[in-house]
């Protein structure tokens, strides 16, 4: 049982599970932020843009029976705009960190090995040698 106890643990608690467990956290605060931005910011002012028009009540009957396609409709516009916002946030994300390390390798200097500063003065003279020897 103890054996059982410690592999649990060292499961539990490595490295990867927890990075997985905030990343998940961090979704969910993440996809409400999105879901929000969807149905209270950019549908209604879609529903501007049409006249009004709510496409998730959409239906046609068929034999009896009521097929909604207006709600299937509304989830892919849905997913669409999703998907649009995310993207959008990202190229924001990535540009702001592209921005900030460009800025910091520009300040970080490059200190190159002494060993390789010689190796490369060597190479330079035998160029130099080897172009004095063909003209």
């Amino acid at each position: 049982m103890k054996k059982f106890i410690d592999e649990f643990k060292d499961f539990a608690f490595r490295g990867n599970v927890l990075d997985l467990a905030v990343g998940v956290v961090i979704g969910s605060a993440f996809t409400a932020i999105v879901t929000a931005l969807v149905n209270y910011i950019i549908m209604p002012l879609v529903g501007i843009l049409t006249g009004g028009t709510n496409i998730k009540n959409l239906s046609i009957d068929v034999g009896g029976a009521k097929l909604e396609y207006g709600a299937f409709l509304q989830a892919v516009v849905d997913f669409i705009l999703i998907a649009l916002v995310i993207f959008i946030f990202i190229k924001i994300i990535n540009n702001a960190a592209n921005k900030f390390k460009k800025t910091e390798e520009v300040t970080k200097e490059v200190e190159i090995p002494a060993a390789e500063q010689y190796l490369k003065e060597i190479r330079d003279l035998l160029a130099e040698d080897k172009n004095k020897t063909n003209l």
